[in-house]
C-alpha cells in the first residue's frame, strides 16, 4: 500500500511534465504572456490533486472545498486520457501518419469524454435481482424488500444537495432493510458535520431499519469520529457484531480489514442459527470461499468501484476474484457493487454507479 502512495504520484507528475511538453509544442506560436497564463492555470490543476488530500479536514466553505476536491481528483483522470490519447497519436507518427493539431484533438476528446463520464455518474442505475433463499423467514409469504448501497463517500465531493438525491431514489423503491457496506463516509467528517449530513440520511425509511459496517473510509476519516456522526443518524453500525430480525434473518456487519484484530468470520458466524437466513455485510471483497463455508446465504460488498473509470477497472478487474456483480458459491449468493457515489474524480467511463435492490424470496 506504502509503494502505490508513492508510485501514483511519480506517474501522476512525469503524466503532467509530458502533457505539458507536448502544449508547449502545440502552443509556440503564442505569446509569452499567453504561454505564462496557460502554465500558472495548468500547473494549478496539476497541484490541486495534491491540495484535495491536504486541506481535507480544514473548515473551509463548502463552494471552495469542493472545488478544490473535483478539480484536483479530476485532473487525475484529465491527466490519464490525455496521456492515454497523445501516446497514441505518438505512436501513430512511428508509422509516419501525422497528425498537424495532435494535441488540441486529444484535449477535444479527452473533455468529451469526461463530460460524458460525469453525466453517467450523476444518473446511477438501479438493479432488481430475485432471490430465492432456501430458508425459512417470517415475512409472511412477501417478499422482502432490501435496498442495498456501497461506497456513498459523503464529503466535499458528495455533498448534501447529491445525498438528497440519493435518499430520494432509495426511498423511492420502498424497501423493508436498507444496508450500507462501508464507505459511506469519504476522507473527513468535517464536511458531514459542516453541513448537517445526518438530516437528509435521517429521511431514510425502513421499518426493519438501516444497518450499515465500516469502509476502509471511515478508518480514514477517523474511526472514533466516523461512529459519533453515524450516532446522529438512524444508521445502525455494525462492527464485527450479529442481529438477528424480528424476522428471523441474521445480520452479521464484519469490520474493515483496517482492523487488523478484527473477527474472523468463522468467529463470527460459530454460533449462528444454520437453519435460519443469513446476511454478511463485508465491504472489501476477499477470501470469497470463506462465505458458503461460513453458511452465509448472501454477502453484499463493495470496495472496489469496479475502478470507477475504463481502463483501470481492466485492473482491478484482476485485482478481484469478483470486482462488480454476482457470483454463486455453492450455497451462497455474493454481490459486490460497483458503488452508488464516487471515490475523488467525478467520472463514470465503463463503469456504472448503482443502487441494489434485492427481492428475498424464503422457502418454508
Amino acid at each position: 500500500m506504502l509503494s502505490f502512495f508513492i508510485i501514483l504520484p511519480i506517474l501522476y507528475l512525469a503524466g503532467n511534465v509530458y502533457i505539458f511538453w507536448r502544449g508547449r509544442q502545440a502552443l509556440k506560436s503564442q505569446s509569452t504572456g499567453v504561454k505564462v497564463l496557460l502554465s500558472i492555470i495548468f500547473w494549478g490543476g496539476a497541484f490541486s490533486f495534491f491540495s484535495s488530500f491536504l486541506f481535507r479536514n480544514l473548515n473551509m466553505p463548502a463552494s471552495l472545498a469542493q472545488t478544490i476536491s473535483q478539480v484536483g481528483t479530476g485532473w487525475l483522470v484529465f491527466t490519464l486520457y490525455m496521456v492515454l490519447a497523445l501516446v497514441v497519436f505518438d505512436l501513430l507518427r512511428l508509422f509516419h501518419i501525422r497528425c498537424k493539431h495532435s494535441f488540441h484533438l486529444s484535449l477535444f476528446l479527452t473533455l468529451s469524454l469526461l463530460g460524458y463520464g460525469n453525466y453517467h455518474y450523476q444518473h446511477p442505475d438501479t438493479k432488481v435481482i430475485n432471490m430465492v433463499i432456501n430458508k425459512p423467514a417470517d415475512t409472511d409469504g412477501q417478499p422482502l424488500r432490501v435496498v442495498a448501497i456501497s461506497d456513498v463517500h459523503l464529503g466535499y465531493a458528495t455533498n448534501k444537495a447529491m445525498l438528497e438525491g440519493y435518499v430520494d431514489l432509495i426511498n423511492a423503491e420502498r424497501p423493508d432493510l436498507v444496508i450500507i457496506s462501508g464507505d459511506l463516509i469519504d476522507n473527513s467528517v468535517v464536511p458531514l458535520h459542516h453541513e448537517q449530513m445526518e438530516e437528509e440520511l435521517s429521511r431514510i425509511y425502513a421499518p426493519l431499519g438501516i444497518y450499515m459496517v465500516p469502509g476502509n473510509h471511515e478508518y480514514i476519516s477517523g474511526i472514533e469520529e466516523s461512529e459519533k456522526f453515524i450516532a446522529k443518524t438512524p444508521i445502525v453500525l455494525l462492527r464485527d457484531s450479529v442481529i438477528t430480525l424480528p424476522n428471523q434473518i441474521q445480520l452479521v456487519g464484519r469490520d474493515d480489514r483496517h482492523n487488523r484484530g478484527r473477527k474472523t468470520l468463522e468467529q463470527l458466524t460459530e454460533n449462528l442459527d444454520p437453519s435460519k437466513p443469513v446476511i454478511l455485510l463485508d465491504h472489501q471483497p476477499y477470501e470469497l470461499e470463506k462465505t458458503e463455508k461460513a453458511g452465509v446465504d448472501l454477502q453484499f460488498s463493495g470496495h472496489t468501484h469496479r475502478g470507477q473509470v475504463w481502463p483501470i477497472s481492466w485492473i482491478v478487474d484482476r485485482m478481484f476474484e469478483l470486482s462488480h456483480g454476482i457470483k454463486k458459491i455453492g450455497n451462497s449468493t455474493i454481490y459486490v457493487s460497483s458503488g452508488l457515489s464516487l471515490w475523488g474524480p467525478p467520472f463514470r467511463i465503463g463503469t456504472d454507479s448503482e443502487i441494489v435492490v434485492f427481492q428475498l424470496t424464503f422457502e418454508n
